[in-house]
């Protein structure tokens, strides 16, 4: 049985693919009889070539195209146009027709999308709430009580540097912190 699919191609964690036509028994990157487009979705929006006239060949000899196949089928009008075939039109006329559509439609850059590599300057990052000390340590010249206060807040400013931690996290490593402290200050 012969396949329409995606062969994925690109480096690591940087995928785009190949649609290809395939046997239905070849491994998903393995052998091929034909390239019949490229789709990249790291673009924005994602960029989708296809060769008109040698998908509605595939088309009309019987290969099918896999779900995600169908998809970029679909979006591109490829499945529209191979009805049209199937009911009588010539495929001169539906292969300008795409042609038409592929120019019509905007320049995509081919830059691709760069998600986590975004600087934090360009988004405004969201101040945590830091919890301050309400009360004032009770004695003013109980410096050891004033310096725990200044480190707990510390490591709670810390939080924002750190997100993904939970701030009863952060408070936990600055209370583990000022324990060691009271220990190293008592010997």
């Amino acid at each position: 049985m012969v396949k329409i699919r995606l062969r994925r191609v690109g480096a690591k964690k940087q995928p785009s693919y190949r649609v290809v036509v395939a046997d239905s028994r070849s491994p998903r990157d393995g052998r091929f009889i034909e390239v019949i487009g490229f789709y990249n979705p790291r673009t924005e929006p994602e960029t989708v070539t296809m060769k008109e006239e040698r998908a509605l060949h595939w088309l009309s000899v019987g290969a099918t195209p896999t779900e995600s196949v169908v998809r970029l089928l679909e979006k591109h009008g490829t499945l529209a146009r191979f009805e049209r075939l199937k009911q009588g039109e010539p495929l001169e006329t539906l292969v300008a027709e795409a042609e038409e559509v592929a120019q019509a439609a905007a320049d995509i850059s081919p830059k691709t999308r760069r998600e986590h590599a975004a600087p934090a300057a360009e988004e405004p990052a969201l101040e945590p709430e830091v919890a301050e000390p309400e009360t004032e340590p009770a004695e003013a010249g109980d410096e050891a009580r004033r310096r725990q206060h200044k480190i707990i807040a510390f490591f709670l400013s810390q939080w924002k540097l750190a997100p993904p931690l939970r701030l009863r996290t952060v408070y936990s490593i600055g209370i583990n912190y000022l324990r060691r402290e009271e220990q190293r200050w008592l010997r």
